[in-house]
This record gives structure tokens, C-alpha cells and sequence, in this order.
């Protein structure tokens, strides 16, 4: 009742009523949606500043603020500009990334388990990354689009497995599940196959790291992000009518399968890109949309502050991976599968519950 009378269109003619049960409930919305964003770009700014000030060249937030528009000595320019900036772009458009992905996923499925990493998508890449390494000898961007690749042809066998008469959400996820144990099957065995020494510089595609991202790199990924973003931007409004089940959506005017198939092909295509360039962050995709709906206090896709949230929850990751792990330094992707792994069992364990009751 409620979503109905949120989604109702307003006459124009009519004069506003602030008493109107619709009018107070999108007013209630609109002023926590505000709440919401401005509380996450408030803790972006304030990790951005952590990671700025933070690290073996210290920097009091007032010169890493100056150095951040080329005021200062040359040597805070330096450590700001080539080393700490680009670090901190890496993981807000990472995070950004995986959140709306994942976010994609979970509306589009109707299953708060979806996610890139729970069905193999980003183990695909991963796959395909160190496929390009340690098989055929490629470097840089070659490997960057290896991992790109897999993404899309474990994508496209969840997809030939999945269909039969249409894409059901349950069929989908189970066939992911299946790859995503496969794609981690093959991955340990060619670490396993080769030396040590070549073993341990393709670790970083199989938990993810936003240290080495910068220059040509950082553009290529922001650009493609950016017009992924933008795809997905276009076909938002599909979003809430998909979540409220086939049938309904059909009656809305939604053309249930092209949209479905279109909405997943954009978040597979952002999702291979993201890994491409920073590896598989665990668990990011998963938790970014949920908390994002916890913080809504909805059931809706919530796309844009998945992307805030995410942004945050890498951001953060990677500052406390370098600098607040006792003296210890983790890549990104083992602080984001400290943070997802236990949430994953909570929700399942929750899940469990409301079935039972």
C-alpha cells in the first residue's frame, strides 16, 4: 500500500495538500535521502583526508589541502598528486563500481545474494586475468583486459545455462554459484602449477588491490566506468517496477526480458571493467546495496547511494589496510572479505529465520 501510494503521479492541477498521506510519505523520503547522501559524502571527504594526511610522509590536512591544488613544496605536491590521489580516485571509483553492480544485480534478481563475486562473474575475471599472466606472458593492459573478458564469458555460460523460456532469478544464481565454484577451482590450480615466484605476482587477481591504478590506467577506467554509469543511469526506471515481480511489471508497461537482460549487461560490463583494473574486492557488490536499503529504510534499488556506499566502504577499506592494521599493511580486497564475510553469514542466518517463521 505503501509503494503505491509513494509511486501514485501527482496531478498537476491539484493543489498540493500537506496533509495528504502521499505528499508527507515522499517528503519523509526525500529528507532522509538527503540525510543519507550528505552523511556519505561527509565520510568520503573525511577517509579521503585520512588517506591523504596518513603514511610515512605525514601531512597535516592543511598542507595535504594546499598540495591538493599545487600550493606547497614540491616534495608534498609529489607524495599528494603521484602517490596518494590516484590511490584514493582507484578506490572511490571502485567502490562506486561494485556498488552499482551489485546493486543491478540484487533489484534486477530479486535476491539480496546476488552479487558479482557470489556468482562467479568476478572470479571469472580473476580467472581470466591470471590466465593472461602465467599462460600466455601478457602484462598491463593486455591482463587488464584478460580479466574483462572472463568476466563477460562466464557471464554469457551463466546465461546459456540459466535460460530456458526466459531468465528466472533462482536458475540464475544457482548456475552462478556453480561457476563461481568452478572459476575457483581452475584459479587454485594454476597458482598451484607454477613457481612461487610467479604464483605471488598474480595473487593480487585473486583478492584485489587498488594500489597500482594511475595515469592512462585511472583515465581509461574512469571513462569507462563513467559511460557504463551512464547506461545504467538510462535504464534505472526499470528498476522498481522489475522489483515488484514479472507479472507487475509486465502491467506497468516494462518489457520484462529486454530489460532484465539489458540491466545485467550493463552491471557485468562495469563489474569486468572494475576488476579489470583493481582485481576481485570481496563482498563490496553484496554489502554496498544492502546497507544502502537498510539506510533508506526501503526495499528499492536505491542505485545512488549503492555507489556512494560502496565508494565509502573501499575508501575506508584502504585506509585501514595501510595504516590501522597494528603495523601490518593488507590489500584492499582482504579488509573489504573481512568486513562481507561475516555479514554473509548473518544474512543468511536471517534469511533462515524469516523462512522459518
Amino acid at each position: 500500500m505503501t509503494a503505491d501510494l509513494a509511486a501514485r503521479p501527482a496531478d498537476p492541477d491539484t493543489p498540493v495538500d500537506p496533509a495528504d498521506p502521499v505528499v508527507a510519505l515522499r517528503r519523509r523520503r526525500r529528507r532522509r535521502l538527503t540525510l543519507v547522501v550528505a552523511s556519505l559524502v561527509v565520510l568520503l571527504v573525511a577517509f579521503a583526508t585520512l588517506a591523504l594526511t596518513l603514511g610515512e610522509a605525514s601531512l597535516a590536512p592543511g598542507r595535504a589541502l594546499a598540495a591538493l591544488f599545487g600550493v606547497g613544496s614540491d616534495a608534498d605536491v609529489f607524495v599528494v598528486h603521484r602517490l596518494r590521489l590516484p590511490r584514493i580516485e582507484t578506490a572511490v571509483l571502485a567502490g562506486a563500481s561494485f556498488g552499482l553492480a551489485g546493486a543491478m544485480f540484487q533489484t534486477t534478481l530479486r535476491n539480496p545474494l546476488a552479487s558479482p563475486d557470489i556468482l562467479g562473474i568476478a572470479s571469472g575475471a580473476s580467472l581470466g586475468a591470471v590466465t593472461a599472466m602465467l599462460v600466455l606472458g601478457l602484462t598491463g593492459l593486455a591482463v587488464s583486459g584478460a580479466a574483462f573478458v572472463g568476466a563477460l564469458l562466464v557471464a554469457l555460460a551463466i546465461w546459456v545455462f540459466a535460460w530456458r523460456q526466459g531468465l528466472h532469478s533462482i536458475r540464475f544464481v544457482l548456475v552462478g554459484v556453480g561457476f563461481a565454484y568452478l572459476c575457483s577451482s581452475l584459479l587454485a590450480w594454476l597458482l598451484a602449477s607454477v613457481e612461487i615466484r610467479a604464483a605471488q605476482s598474480a595473487l593480487v587477481w585473486t583478492v584485489g588491490s587498488v594500489a597500482d591504478v594511475r595515469g592512462a590506467d585511472l583515465v581509461t577506467f574512469a571513462a569507462a566506468a563513467l559511460v557504463l554509469g551512464a547506461g545504467i543511469a538510462a535504464v534505472s526506471r526499470w528498476q522498481g517496477p522489475l522489483a515488484l515481480g514479472d507479472d507487475n511489471a509486465r502491467a506497468l508497461g516494462v518489457p520484462v526480458d529486454a530489460a532484465r537482460v539489458t540491466s545485467l549487461l550493463l552491471a557485468v560490463g562495469l563489474v569486468g571493467v572494475a576488476t579489470s583494473f583493481v582485481g576481485p574486492l570481496a563482498f563490496v557488490a553484496l554489502v554496498a546495496p544492502a546497507i544502502a536499503r537498510r539506510l533508506l529504510s526501503d526495499g528499492g534499488a536505491a542505485l545512488a547511494v549503492s555507489v556512494l556506499t560502496g565508494a565509502v566502504l573501499v575508501l575506508a577499506a584502504d585506509v585501514v589496510g595501510q595504516h590501522l592494521l597494528f603495523g601490518l599493511e593488507a590489500p584492499t580486497g582482504i579488509v573489504t572479505g573481512l568486513i562481507g564475510a561475516p555479514y554473509l553469514l548473518w544474512l543468511l542466518a536471517t534469511d533462515r529465520r524469516k523462512r522459518l517463521a
